[in-house]
């Protein structure tokens, strides 16, 4: 890989990021087209899934895309669908000269079919440029296509010793207001949030996302409730079309979502993790301590301790105003989990 290639698919990541949470099902993609070391032309995944990434960069890009190199961070797709044509075809119909592709797409309908066009084309074809990057980038996608259910992540905003509220069930706030944003971003990145039926009675919540610029990236609300009892007309998630599911399966099942985003509260958490079904923890941890109060899990099902362990990769961690955000990715097993 040279530096060139590692700077633009860098560029084009950057771009895919824009889509997350808003692409489902069609994964989050940026794309560049590069002509003479400058680019002419952007895309990313637009919502809903359509335009495609490399359409809306050699729509910009114009005649300058003929000869040039186009930077897209999956590869170009080879169906054509009733929403627009194949990505493969239109970059061959632009006489570009190379492209760059971080990862194979593993959708039936192209998984190296795009490919193999672009090569039969006399298109040079480089792979797996950054590929570790894009498989981050687009993990809700590729988890639901290859794993056929979405990637979860849990979030807990907790005490130092692990309270998500007080003994009376007081918890607004156990964190400060710039981890509260950044929850709010991460809400903004997901296709489906989802919290207990307990958390729902107790808080009310609407779920939505609160940051100035991004009211419109509210994710679909759902409720985990093993009675299915009907979410009440009065509250905020019944104005949201908040939906009910039954369990952890059932959850993982709903069409059209590649991110879902787990926020409580213990029961629900626990049914995740009980259940192997959680991708990425991400926890909020405030420097207090609230002494008797709420614990962040109901019983997960551990009979040992050690089955506790060799679990959780750290991720990232850094501190957001007073609090510290610390984030685990599940170790893959030999069963495909992670």
């Amino acid at each position: 890989m040279s530096a060139a290639d590692d700077r633009w698919m860098g560029a084009a990541l950057a771009l895919g990021s824009r889509g997350v949470g808003r692409t489902s099902p069609n994964p989050p993609v940026g794309c560049v087209v590069v002509n003479d070391g400058r680019v002419v032309g952007r895309g990313w995944t637009q919502p809903g899934g359509r335009p495609h990434a490399e359409q809306m960069a050699l729509a910009e890009a114009g005649s300058a895309a003929r000869g040039a190199t186009v930077y897209t961070t999956l590869e170009p797709c080879a169906h054509v669908s009733p929403r627009g044509p194949a990505c493969s075809d239109g970059l061959t119909a632009a006489g570009v000269a190379r492209v760059v592709a971080a990862l194979i797409d593993p959708d039936p309908r192209t998984a190296g079919q795009g490919a193999e066009r672009l090569r039969g084309h006399g298109i040079d074809l480089t792979l797996g440029v950054r590929a570790v990057d894009a498989e981050a980038a687009m993990a809700g996608f590729l988890s639901r296509v290859r794993r056929g259910r979405p990637f979860v992540t849990l979030k807990l905003a907790l005490s130092l010793d692990g309270r998500i509220a007080m003994a009376n069930g007081e918890s607004q706030w156990i964190t400060g207001a710039a981890a509260r944003a950044h929850a709010h971003l991460l809400r903004a990145q997901s296709d489906m949030i989802l919290v207990g039926r307990g958390t729902m009675a107790a808080d009310d919540p609407a779920l939505d996302v609160r940051l100035p610029g991004l009211e419109d990236r509210s994710p679909r609300p759902a409720v985990l409730s093993a009675t299915g009892a009907a979410i009440p007309p009065n509250a905020k998630l019944a104005a949201r079309g908040a939906i009910v599911v039954r369990s952890v399966a059932e959850a993982l099942t709903v069409d059209g979502v590649n991110d879902l985003l787990v926020e409580g509260g213990a029961g629900a958490a626990a049914a995740f993790l009980a259940a192997d079904a959680v991708d990425r923890l991400v926890i909020y941890r405030a420097p207090i301590l609230v002494g008797e109060g709420r614990p962040a899990l109901a019983d997960i099902g551990l009979a040992r301790l050690a089955d506790a362990h060799g679990r959780w990769r750290p991720g990232d961690s850094r501190m957001l105003g007073p609090d510290r955000l610390e984030t685990y990715n599940r170790i893959a097993t030999a069963t495909g989990s992670g």
